[in-house]
């Protein structure tokens, strides 16, 4: 997990929780604390976006070497390297 959570995000979720706590000690158990537990759920939303959205640009990157991998192992589909023009369907 470690490698999807920047040092950044670590740094907004210190921050976030020392806040939340400090407005907790300091303004008590009040209505505003509805407020300050909101803007820390949207801080812990977004980070959880942040992470799910790595994990998938991630595969989608492995995914790709992966058909890349495969259209270099078959240079002979590639019309264009061989000096061919792409042939249509009723030609093959």
């Amino acid at each position: 997990m470690s490698k999807h959570i920047d040092l950044n995000s670590l740094i907004i979720i210190f921050i976030t929780f020392l806040l939340f706590f400090i407005a907790l000690f300091v303004k008590g158990l009040t209505h505003d604390m509805l407020l300050e537990a909101g803007v820390l759920v949207v801080s812990i939303k977004l980070i959880m976006m942040a992470y799910k959205h790595r994990v998938y640009i991630d595969d989608l990157k492995e995914e790709l070497q992966e058909i890349k991998g495969l259209i270099i192992q078959q240079p002979a589909l590639l019309p264009a390297e061989t000096g061919q023009s792409p042939r249509s369907p009723q030609q093959r």
